[in-house]
């Protein structure tokens, strides 16, 4: 079943239009992963879906309503956004920043309750921010500012959160840290995810379901064994890629690759060899 559904959607910024006539559906309860090249529209779709960008034509649904009819409160109970460049208002602690998930939740101007302060605690806890809470968000390292974005957005508590590239600036530590709360948000609480990654093998690895894009359409979509093999990855991001099966998930990673010319040449020496 799927909770957003794409209709033949076009966007695009001033007179270029990115994507133009993209229909897809977003299964419910499912960690869903945008791959592509750069400037093939990954962001793009995801600013679509989250209506931070006016579709030109067609529509976004959200468990059968179309997006445009919404409040954005009604949105934001609904679904948790991580742009992938965020700005911070100066002076604000990681709590402070991270309460700001809550106001979707909160009346006018209300004091944070219990309730609220319980999600606050919980977020910034599984994202490892506890003892700096109390520290100013401008002070953080780029991989410690990230961290405190992708808990505001689980502050919010939404069925749907929203990421693009929620790995970026991370080390590999906190990369894994990241996508294995993710999984486990998706597996224990039935979370519905959305996110573009840039690392094939964590796309693979971590997702029930892939959306590979190029020039703006969909070239493929499906579970990961069908979305990563050679002739997809050779037809999106013009590589010759040499696939093993990941030890931690069984679906496909990427070991190695070459690009096509590379390949290519490489081939044509071993002929006349």
């Amino acid at each position: 079943m799927s909770i957003l559904t794409v209709d033949q959607v076009a966007v695009g910024y001033a007179n270029a239009m990115i994507i133009d006539g993209l229909s897809v559906k977003i299964p419910e309860r499912k960690i869903t992963t945008i791959i592509g090249p750069n400037g093939c529209g990954k962001s793009t779709l995801l600013k679509a879906i989250a209506r931070i960008l006016k579709t030109q034509k067609g529509t976004v649904l959200l468990e059968g309503r179309a997006i445009h009819q919404l409040s954005t409160k009604e949105i934001a109970k609904k679904m948790a956004i991580l742009p992938q460049t965020a700005e911070a208002p100066p002076g604000l602690t990681i709590f402070e920043l991270v309460s700001y998930g809550r106001y979707p939740h909160q009346r006018g101007f209300g004091t944070l309750k219990k309730e609220d302060l319980q999600h606050i605690h919980w977020a910034i806890d599984v994202t490892g921010l506890s003892e700096l809470k109390d520290r100013p968000v401008e002070a953080l390292s780029g991989g410690q500012r990230q961290r405190v974005w992708i808990a505001m957005a689980l502050a919010q508590d939404t069925e749907i959160l929203i990421l693009d590239e929620p790995t970026t600036y991370l080390d590999l530590a906190h990369q894994l840290d990241i996508l294995l709360l993710l999984k486990r948000l998706n597996e224990e609480e039935g979370k519905t995810i959305v996110m573009v990654l840039h690392d094939l093998n964590h796309a693979s690895r971590f997702s029930d379901y892939m959306i590979a894009m190029k020039d703006g359409t969909i070239v493929t979509e499906g579970a990961p064994d069908e979305v990563m093999t050679c002739a997809n990855l050779q037809a999106v991001f013009e590589i010759h890629a040499t696939l093993m099966a990941c030890p931690f998930s069984q679906n496909p990673i990427c070991l190695s690759y070459q690009l096509n010319k590379e390949a290519e040449c490489l081939l044509q020496t071993a002929e006349q060899s």
